[in-house]
């Protein structure tokens, strides 16, 4: 039985060449004429920008994370001052509400949460250049829970308020 296994395996190795060699040229041969091949031109270095305009974006994102925090952090918890015109359930589509003096159009007024014995409700805004928030409160305290968020890229970020008007 031994010179059974013998001869397959012999016979194994010789394919295995044959297969190896028969599918074109070694590596040798393959990279001989190697000297006259050209290479593409380098990609041209990005330009870097201006040192005040480094500036300029860096207190930007400052600015934004200081106001983030501080919305994160509870600083401006306070209720704001809210002077409405009709009860916010009446507030519908096509209304406008002033926030801190910028005004929004309202695009629609529902029920974000139902929480059994509250509501959590949200009223969808969009200002002038398109950019969308929300108006979020609970529907049995609306003077102390309401907040503001605008949406950025997919998620709404809690922004500060002092006075809203409908």
């Amino acid at each position: 039985m031994a010179k059974k296994t013998d001869k397959k395996s012999k016979k194994g190795k010789k394919d295995e060449e044959e297969e190896e060699h028969s599918g074109g040229a070694s590596l040798d041969d393959a990279f001989a004429d190697d000297e006259d091949v050209e290479y593409a031109p380098s990609k041209p270095k990005k330009e870097k920008k201006k040192k005040k305009d480094l500036d300029e974006d860096l207190d930007d994102a400052e600015e934004e994370v200081e106001e983030i925090s501080k919305v994160m952090s509870g600083a401006s918890d306070e209720p704001p001052t809210i002077k409405a015109s009709k009860p916010v359930s009446k507030v519908k589509k096509g209304d406008r509400i002033r926030i801190d003096g910028k005004e929004y159009s309202v695009d629609s007024h529902y029920v974000l949460i139902d929480h059994k014995t509250t509501k959590e409700m949200a009223i969808e805004l969009y200002d002038k250049d398109d950019k969308d928030y929300q108006l979020r409160y609970f529907d049995d305290q609306m003077e102390s829970t309401l907040q503001l968020y605008e949406l950025q890229e997919i998620l709404y970020l809690k922004r500060p308020m002092k006075n809203v008007e409908w």
